[in-house]
């Protein structure tokens, strides 16, 4: 598991313009003489097109909305409201805040009931259930190790930490060691747990800001938080949003290739910009907590399309550590939508489950 959001779909001007269709170039040509009839006809109304940004969790957030009525929005309102939506995010899931929910139920005594928030109760369900699917290899009470490979809010280490350190740190783990009760919503660990919601908590947030979004009243848009994104309606171009799966090369931006998710969410979790390196072995920031160690395979990019980007999330990263084989398989069984992409001697090679093959999209 990772102990942050590793942003690897990339959207923006080079994606597009690479798939504008013939059409579109043709109303563009129209526009450039000046043919105004001919561009109202073919075309329609030019949408208002709103892009407001901003830092969150460490990270960044975007959001695109596109206004094809001609309605205006607020900007100033819609980035006040975004930002306080991350912020109650953060103010409940963060371990770098000391005083956050997660936090403080860390620091809570063993065997004593705590109540979270409701946001709180809703992330702690769906990874929970990724780990029982997952077959263990996605559970959030990896903190402890992530902390320990230097992935945490402790900052980074100066090597790999001794195997007798590793085993006594992974007897904190384990969701058994863990009670929820999902009526109440409270819960209590059995021995000293260290929850950590990093590798969920950001395709939560995307989610939390597009509801919020749709009860604005706003229906077609793009929002992303640290690379975890969700896109619904109609793009600035009329048509459906595409988005690039960049190839897995930590010094060179390429696209793998292209999707058009609808009205889904779509995460990626890969080992290639987040590691250190020390005399030639490389450690990956996505720790198996079934072993203790980062993963080491040929899988180094997985892309999870979903309608909720917090699932994509969690998957993301329960895929990124089963390795290639396990994680196909598992993927399949699940009916999940999932774009691998693994080294192959000097080059990659990608391969995706049959329910993905309902996104992709020719790149021209």
């Amino acid at each position: 598991m990772t102990s942050a959001a590793d942003p690897r779909v990339a959207h923006g001007a080079r994606a597009a313009r690479k798939s504008h269709s013939p059409e579109w170039l043709f109303c563009l040509r129209w526009c450039l003489f000046g043919a105004l009839l001919a561009l109202l006809a073919a075309c329609g109304d030019t949408p208002a097109v709103y892009r407001l940004e901003g830092a969150t969790m460490g990270t960044t957030w975007h959001a695109t909305l596109v206004s094809h009525d001609g309605a205006g929005y607020d900007e100033s309102g819609l980035s006040s409201g975004i930002a306080g939506l991350l912020e109650a995010v953060n103010d409940s899931m963060s371990t770098y805040r000391e005083d956050s929910t997660i936090s403080r139920f860390n620091q809570s005594p063993v065997g004593e009931w705590f109540k979270p928030d409701a946001d709180f109760d809703t992330v702690l369900a769906a990874a929970l259930d990724i780990g029982e699917k997952s077959r263990g290899a996605y559970d959030i009470t990896v903190g402890p190790l992530v902390n320990l490979w230097g992935f945490g809010p402790q900052g980074p280490v100066n090597g790999p930490p001794e195997k007798t350190v590793i085993a006594q740190t992974a007897q904190r783990m384990g969701q058994d060691k863990l009670e929820f009760d999902r009526n109440s919503g409270a819960l209590r660990k059995t021995a000293d747990l260290y929850l950590d919601f990093s590798s969920i908590a950001k395709g939560f947030a995307v989610d939390r800001v597009c509801e919020w979004l749709e009860q604005q009243g706003i229906h077609d848009y793009l929002v992303e938080v640290g690379g975890e994104l969700r896109v619904a309606g109609r793009s600035p171009r009329n048509d459906a949003w595409r988005v690039a799966i960049e190839q897995p090369d930590s010094e060179h931006f390429d696209i793998a290739n292209m999707i058009e998710p609808g009205n889904s969410g779509v995460a990626t979790s890969g080992d290639y910009r987040n590691f250190f390196e020390l005399d030639g072995v490389r450690y990956s920031h996505s720790i198996d907590p079934r072993t203790g160690y980062p993963v080491a395979h040929e899988l180094v990019s997985v892309t999870v399309v979903h309608p909720s980007t917090m699932v994509a999330d969690g998957w993301a990263t329960a895929l990124t550590v089963l390795g290639p084989d396990a994680a196909w398989q598992v993927a399949q069984a699940q009916g999940l939508a999932v774009y691998f992409i693994q080294r192959k001697g000097e080059g990659f090679e990608s391969r995706y489950t049959s329910a993905f093959e309902t996104y992709l999209t020719a790149t021209e």
